[in-house]
Parts: structure tokens; sequence; C-alpha cells
């Protein structure tokens, strides 16, 4: 009986820099003159780091910010097609990402935080933004208030909603105007 070789799952290295040239081509060559670019801010990759065999971290652009993941380990990236949806559970709750695929990237999965990002009044501002929600990310408090999460599978639990986790969820009585 012939032994078959197993294939090592190698760590792909982190996409912050592929991630963040790719996004500065895109701002030079399609946004330059869109309404919805936010001229005092830059393209930046921001806290990229491992989770489960995916890259986690936040893309800052002119016109967005996005948790973003992407494959650390290829073996175990399953991508999903562009536009469709996949949740994923963290410690602060659960959060939808949108499949999307680019020809230099490959597929990666995206969840809005901002867009537009005219809210910023400058890049450290937005920076500072990206760090905190990817801290807040892994704080079990910032978990909103409602259903339990914890047994249910990612497809079939109710994701937060950006404003809920970036501001803390609403008290069920305060509907706000």
């Amino acid at each position: 009986m012939t032994e078959q070789a197993v294939p090592v799952s190698v760590a792909l290295p982190s996409p912050a820099a592929r991630l963040q040239a790719r996004f500065e081509h895109i701002l030079r060559h399609s946004m330059q003159d869109m309404p919805m670019v936010h001229p005092a801010l830059q393209v930046r990759a921001v806290g990229f780091r491992p989770w489960g065999e995916h890259w986690l971290g936040v893309l800052v652009t002119p016109w967005f910010m996005n948790l973003m993941l992407l494959p650390r380990v290829a073996a175990h990236w399953h991508p999903i097609p562009e536009r469709e949806s996949r949740h994923f559970v963290f410690p602060a709750g659960v959060f939808e990402f949108i499949g999307a695929v680019d020809a230099e990237l490959g597929n990666y999965l995206a969840c809005s935080l901002f867009s537009p990002m005219f809210e910023f009044d400058d890049m450290a501002a937005a920076c500072d933004t990206a760090a905190a929600a990817l801290q807040a990310l892994f704080d079990p408090a910032h978990r909103g208030a409602g259903p339990a999460v914890e047994a249910a599978t990612p497809a079939e639990a109710p994701a937060l909603s950006k404003r809920a986790f970036l501001f803390g969820a609403r008290q069920e009585g305060d509907r706000g105007a």
C-alpha cells in the first residue's frame, strides 16, 4: 500500500500591504473625482492579525471603513459568491460579512463599519476609530442586548447592527427619534 503525502497548510503572509496598495490604486484610477471621497483621508490597512484560519483587520479608505477577512490558511478558506453573506461570531456578537472578488486580491469578505467617511476630521481620527472597532470586536461587553447567540450557528444567528456595535445597543424602551 502506498502512502499519500498529506498537504501541509501553510499560513499566507498578512494581506495588509497588498490590500492597501490595491485600494490606493483604486483611489487614484477609479475613485479620484467621486463625490463620496473624503479628500482629507487616505487608504490604510489597520491592525491586521490572525483570527482562526483568516486574516482580520480594518481597511480605511476615503470612501469607506470595513472589517476585512482574507485567507490566512488557503486550504481552509471557503470563499462565498460576490454580494452573498456569511455570519461570524465574535465576542462582541455576530457580524455579517459580504463576499467580494478582486482581480488582484482574489476573494475576501467585508463588513461595512462606515460609508461615506465625512464624519472623520482627519486620518488619525479614522485610524483611531478602526483600531477601537477591532478592540471592541473582541470585548464581550459590547455584545448587544437580545437573544443569546453562543449556541446559534453563524448562519442562523442574528447580526448585531454596526451602530449597536460601535455605540452600544439601545435598551428596548429607548427608541430615539
